[in-house]
């Protein structure tokens, strides 16, 4: 098995046993997850809504950032299951 050529059989073998060593025979450097592009946004909210957020992003070791982008995704996903 050289880094040139790997079959498709020797790759799923090593990704099911979980060997990493397949990725060495992508380019990921001009990887893209479609539909996940990244977009700002300005927020303005109450400073006791911004210290909840805090305090919660504090209790579970998340920033605040993520408190929010994982709130509204949860929001939308249990939306969209009914």
């Amino acid at each position: 098995m050289t880094k040139q050529q790997m079959s498709a059989d020797e790759m799923e073998t090593l990704f099911d046993e979980g060997d990493m060593r397949y990725l060495e025979y992508f380019d990921l450097s001009k990887t893209t997850h479609p539909g996940l592009e990244q977009q700002k946004v300005s927020l303005s909210l109450p400073t006791q809504t911004i210290e909840a957020l805090d305090r919660e992003a504090e209790r579970i070791g998340i920033t605040r950032q993520a408190v929010i982008k994982t709130w509204i995704d949860e929001k939308l996903h249990s939306r969209s299951a009914c």
